[in-house]
């Protein structure tokens, strides 16, 4: 499929310049990009590789003398990556709705809009709501009573079990399993880890009597906004009594762990390996970076940033940038490793002057 550049500058609510009819056929990197390719030159970096491409179109950074490049049209693109994100939507090819397959199991009292798809070898519980235009690949087992939205996007191996309920437009990459029982267990007398964590270890670790980890079974199921993205093989664990939450418009990268109980905030960002532990709660729009870690029973606030590799262990108020492990204020931390960086030519010319 053809689009013009018209139609594609009208997608990216960019201006665009020169021969607005021009036809292209799919994005291409500068250099390789051929005469019917859209070329993506956002920063002045890829003008010379532009020049060595064959493209007559390119979505080019503002001030950029296009003509000069050789091109025959430019959409001008001030924030690149904006554009980026419009001009993949666009170009992606869509879910193409193909009905029930006869190899897919639903029970006769799931409830399926008329204009939904569910592929091969898919289980449909009874009771199961599957909303209109939504799309369900191959392989997904749903639980009885799990209720999804619309125009939900639900990719392969999939794994939706009791207590579930999906917004409109929530899109699961592959192998992603929500609700699944939280980790969550006890022992009939105080544990170590309970008595060290009481103690801050100060009190001395013995066997006990009964070792017997007794499961707390997760009851309280998952509700999921509109608008979430979860990446492939992560994971949401059920809430014990009430549902463990993940906010509208949230975002969460493959490999997450969110534990049982936890409510995460409107439009957060939750990059590759990050966990969280039980009943945190995530204020809005907070961006964890990956292989972050948030212990449980904290609150972290709005507009928070936890850099990459962090370990939270407090609670963190709204609006701070916090970094390391344990978790401090950004500047705190990187003070604090300019610091620990001096200390060997410290600790030498200390001893060079006993």
């Amino acid at each position: 499929m053809t689009h013009s550049i018209r139609a594609i500058a009208a997608a990216l609510q960019a201006e665009a310049r020169g021969d607005l009819d021009l036809q292209v056929l799919r994005a291409s990197e500068p250099a390789t990009a051929g005469p019917d390719d859209l070329a993506l030159a956002m920063t002045p970096a890829y003008g010379p590789a532009l020049q060595s491409g064959a493209a007559r179109a390119a979505i080019v950074w503002p001030d950029a003398d296009w003509q000069a490049l050789g091109l025959q049209a430019a959409i001008i693109a001030p924030r690149a990556r904006l554009a980026m994100a419009r001009l993949t939507q666009l170009l992606d090819p869509k879910a193409v709705a193909t009905g029930i397959s006869p190899q897919a199991l639903v029970d006769p009292t799931a409830m399926v809009a008329a204009d939904a798809s569910i592929g091969a070898f898919c289980v449909i519980g009874a009771g199961a709501v599957i909303g209109a235009g939504t799309w369900i690949a191959d392989q997904v087992s749903i639980a009885p009573g799990v209720v999804i939205g619309a125009d939900c996007q639900i990719n392969a191996g999939v794994r939706l079990q009791a207590g579930v309920r999906l917004g409109d437009r929530v899109i699961l990459q592959p192998n992603v399993v929500i609700g699944g029982d939280g980790f969550s267990f006890v022992s009939a007398e105080p544990s170590n880890v309970e008595i060290a964590r009481e103690t801050l270890g100060a009190a001395a670790l013995q066997a006990p009597a009964d070792p017997t980890w007794h499961r707390i079974h997760s009851l309280g199921g998952v509700v999921i906004g509109d608008d979430v993205e979860i990446g492939a093989g992560s994971t949401v664990d059920a809430g014990t009594i009430r549902a463990t939450r993940i906010g509208q418009g949230s975002k969460l990268d493959n490999l997450v762990q969110i534990g049982h109980n936890v409510i995460v905030g409107a439009h957060c960002l939750i990059c590759a390996q990050a966990g969280v532990a039980g009943s945190s709660v995530i204020g809005d729009r907070v961006v964890v970076g990956g292989k972050a870690g948030i212990a449980d029973n904290l609150k972290i606030g709005d507009d928070v940033v936890l850099g990459g590799g962090s370990v939270v262990l407090s609670h963190v108020p709204a609006g701070r940038v916090m970094m390391g492990y344990p978790a401090t204020k950004m500047q705190t931390h990187i003070d604090s490793y300019k610091a620990l960086r001096r200390l060997p030519r410290l600790l030498r010319d200390f001893a060079t002057r006993q």
